[in-house]
């Protein structure tokens, strides 16, 4: 695999010199802050100048469960590059996750706070949606970086479709949600872009189906619940 100095850049993370019991109680912090912290972002919202946000109840309705799905996916997020982290022997590995985590805790909230501005709430089951993610990530860890590499590809690809998806489906109106989407989908086609040039392992078409029956299963039922 090359080198993956050049596309993982991490400056004074103590993550990367942790034991792994360290490592380990840094994960469980993370899952805390995840689920029971207001998340705060590194980066301001975006936004769309002079494009006021202006919606109808039913329009505001829908909003809320397509950035409720958002929010999902970002806790989806965190949990997947937690686990990863903890499961490479590799320490720019392990750096990047570490600031890819930080990165999509931006996403986080980012659309915690949409959801608050639309009077709507997270998915209840985001402990359920966390676990699950967890587990994948540790898994794709285990089996080595270049499949962990090539499973955040397949994640962040994937994403990145239904982001694209969610800008047809927003309220032409809703700017306010549409510029933070628009962002996230940069955001998360940028780490795919940067996991594929450091020699990520392709996934075998079933994996990548499975993959995406099983996010259709979760963006159902976390707009609803």
């Amino acid at each position: 695999m090359p080198s993956i100095k050049p596309f993982y850049r991490l400056q004074g993370y103590a993550h990367t010199m942790q034991n792994p019991t360290d490592r380990l109680m840094a994960a469980a912090d993370t899952a805390l802050r995840t689920l029971f912290a207001t998340p705060r972002a590194s980066q301001p919202c975006p936004t769309l100048p002079e494009a006021a946000t202006a919606l109808s109840e039913q329009e505001k309705q829908h909003s809320a469960g397509l950035m409720r799905v958002n929010h999902v996916g970002e806790v989806c997020a965190q949990a997947l590059y937690t686990a990863q982290a903890l499961a490479t022997h590799n320490p720019g590995l392990r750096a990047h996750y570490t600031a890819a985590c930080i990165e999509e805790t931006d996403h986080l909230a980012w659309t915690a706070q949409r959801l608050q501005d639309l009077g709507s709430r997270p998915s209840l089951l985001n402990p359920l949606w966390y676990a699950g993610a967890f587990g994948l990530g540790l898994l794709a860890g285990r089996m080595g970086d270049a499949v962990s590499l090539g499973f955040v590809v397949e994640t962040e690809t994937q994403v990145g479709a239904h982001l694209d998806s969610h800008l047809q489906a927003l309220p032409e109106g809703d700017h306010a949600s549409r510029a933070i989407v628009a962002q996230m989908r940069d955001d998360e086609l940028r780490h795919a872009d940067a996991a594929r040039a450091a020699g990520a392992t392709p996934l075998p078409p079933p994996v990548q189906t499975l993959m995406r029956a099983a996010a259709k299963v979760m963006t159902t039922v976390a707009q609803r619940v």
